[in-house]
C-alpha cells in the first residue's frame, strides 16, 4: 500500500471498539452517520487463526469462518475497507502477526488491544496486562508492523502517574506504530469514575504520533462535544464508544435521530449482510435501554428470529424479501458445490443406501420463522404426540460438507443435499421424514427451479 492510501489518524472522530457491538452493521451505520474510521470489536488471535477467508459472492463480503464449527468470526465488505481497523486480543507477537498477515488485503488497518480490563483478557496475559510489559508490548507492534504493510496502533490505559504513562507510550512510539490510542482511565477504574484527560494531554504534548484520545461519552452527548473534549485532551482524534452504542447518530453533525429511525438504519444493515441473529438483538438492547418498560420492547424480548424483530420497526416485508433473493443465490451457488460429481465420486460414503428414503432437499433456517416450526423439534413433537421413539441421527462429513440420516420408527431418512454445517444437515433429514409421514401437506413444497432443490416450508 502506498503512502498516499494509507489510513490517516489526524483530526479523526473514530468509533471505538466495543465487544459484541462492533460486528459489521453497527460499523457501517456509524460511517454513515459521519465516523471517520470505524474499529471493530477485539477478536483474539486464536480464534482467527482457526478461521478460513471466504469471499461471500451472496452477501458482498469478505468472511473469515472458523474451521470448526462454521460460525463466522469476522465478517468484512468492500464498502469499509478503507476506514476499518481490525483490533486483535494477543499476548504472543507471532500469533499476532500471523494474524495481520490473515486479515491485512481486508482492512485498513491493526490495532493491538492494551487496554481491556476484563478478567478474560487479563488472565490471558492480554489486553491491560500488557501494561505491566513493556517490552512484551513493544515486541508484539515491531512483529506486527514488519509482517504488513498497513498501519499498526494500539489502544492502552493509563497508568499510576503522568510520567510513567508518558514514558511507557515513547516506548510504543519507538517501535514505528502510526498512531495510539488513549483512554484516561486505569485498569481497574469504571465509568463512573473521572476521565484523566490532563494525563491524555500530557502524552499528546510528549509525542510525535497521533495521539487519540477515549474515555469522553459521560460529557459527549452531541456532536458539538466532541469538541470540548478535543480542547480538554489536546488532541485533534478523538473515540468514542459508550454513547455510540447508544445512539450510533453521535456522529451526525447536524444532530442526532431518534431511536427508532437509528433501530431502522441498523436493521437495514443487519438484514443485508444477514448479521447473526443474537449479536443483532443484543445490539439493538443496548440502543432501547429499558426495553420491557414498553409494549414494543416486551414484544422485542420475545423475539426469536430476526425477520420477527424486523416487523416491530416496520421492516418485515424488505427483510422477507431480501433473504428471499438471499436463498436464491444460496441455491445456485450450493447445488454447484454439492454436484461437482468428479470430485464426490472419490469419496464413497457418498453411495445412497436402497433402504435409505430419500429427497433432495436443502434447510433454510429463514424460512421457519418460529423455534417449534424447526424440523427437528416438529418431528420431536409428533414423535412424543403419536409415542413412537425418538429420532437417532447419524452424520457424515466429506470434506466441509455433511450430510444426515435420521432413524425412526425402524425406517431411515435423508437428503441427499449436502450441508454446510451437521446442524444443517440434520434438519435436512428431518424435513425428508417429515414429508414421507405427511406431516407437511404436499400443498406446501416449493421448487426452486434454477437449482431443482426442494425446500418444504409455510406459504
Amino acid at each position: 500500500m502506498e503512502d498516499k492510501e494509507r489510513l490517516c489518524y489526524r483530526n479523526k472522530i473514530i468509533l471505538a471498539p466495543m465487544v459484541k457491538i462492533n460486528t459489521l452493521p453497527m460499523r457501517l451505520l456509524a460511517l454513515d452517520y459521519g465516523a471517520e474510521i470505524v474499529y471493530t470489536e477485539e477478536l483474539i488471535d486464536y480464534k482467527l487463526l482457526n478461521c478460513h477467508r471466504k469471499v461471500n459472492e451472496t452477501l458482498n463480503s469478505i468472511d473469515f469462518i472458523d474451521k470448526s464449527d462454521g460460525t463466522v468470526v469476522f465478517r468484512t465488505c468492500p464498502q469499509e475497507k478503507p476506514y476499518v481497523v481490525l483490533q486483535i486480543g494477543t499476548n504472543d507477537p507471532n500469533r499476532a502477526a500471523m494474524v495481520a498477515k490473515l486479515v491485512q488485503h481486508d482492512v485498513a488497518g491493526i490495532d493491538i488491544n492494551m487496554g481491556c480490563p476484563k478478567n478474560f483478557s487479563l488472565k490471558g496475559g492480554m489486553g491491560a496486562a500488557l501494561l505491566k510489559f513493556p517490552d512484551k508490548a513493544c515486541a508484539i507492534l515491531s512483529t506486527v508492523i514488519s509482517a504488513v504493510k498497513i498501519p499498526v496502533t494500539c489502544k492502552i490505559r493509563i497508568l499510576h502517574n503522568v510520567n510513567e504513562t508518558v514514558n511507557f507510550c515513547k516506548k510504543l512510539e519507538a517501535t514505528g506504530i502510526a498512531a495510539i490510542s488513549i483512554h484516561g482511565r486505569r485498569v481497574y477504574e469504571r465509568p463512573y469514575h473521572e476521565n484523566k484527560n490532563d494525563v491524555i494531554k500530557a502524552v499528546s504534548e510528549a509525542l510525535e504520533i497521533p495521539v487519540i484520545a477515549n474515555g469522553g461519552s459521560k460529557d459527549i452527548k452531541i456532536f458539538e462535544d466532541f469538541e470540548k473534549f478535543k480542547i480538554a485532551t489536546g488532541c485533534n482524534s478523538l473515540m468514542i464508544a459508550r454513547s455510540a452504542e447508544k445512539n450510533c447518530s453521535i456522529f451526525k453533525k447536524d444532530g442526532k435521530l431518534e431511536i427508532p429511525r437509528v433501530i431502522q438504519d441498523y436493521l437495514r444493515h443487519a438484514i443485508n449482510y444477514d448479521n447473526f441473529f443474537a449479536n443483532t438483538k443484543y445490539c439493538i438492547q443496548n440502543m432501547m435501554g429499558n426495553v420491557h418498560e414498553t409494549q414494543q420492547g416486551r414484544a422485542f424480548l420475545e423475539t426469536t428470529t430476526l425477520y420477527e424483530i424486523s416487523e416491530l420497526w416496520e421492516l418485515g416485508d424488505y427483510c422477507r424479501e431480501t433473504q428471499k433473493k438471499m436463498n436464491m443465490l444460496r441455491f445456485e451457488e450450493r447445488d454447484l458445490a454439492c454436484n461437482d460429481q468428479k470430485r464426490l465420486k472419490l469419496n464413497p460414503i457418498i453411495e445412497v443406501q436402497d433402504d435409505v428414503n430419500s429427497l433432495k432437499c436443502m434447510y433454510i433456517r429463514s424460512l421457519y420463522l418460529l423455534p417449534e416450526d424447526l424440523p427437528k423439534t416438529k418431528l420431536l413433537n409428533w414423535a412424543k404426540l403419536h409415542r413412537k421413539p425418538l429420532p437417532k441421527y447419524h452424520t457424515e462429513q466429506f470434506e466441509k460438507l455433511f450430510k444426515s440420516t435420521v432413524t425412526f420408527d425402524n425406517k431411515k431418512y435423508s437428503s441427499s443435499f449436502w450441508e454446510k454445517s451437521k446442524r444443517c444437515a440434520e434438519q435436512g433429514s428431518a424435513i425428508v421424514c417429515l414429508h414421507f409421514l405427511k406431516v407437511y401437506d404436499v400443498n406446501y413444497l416449493k421448487i426452486n427451479v434454477h437449482s431443482r432443490v426442494l425446500t418444504i416450508a409455510r406459504i
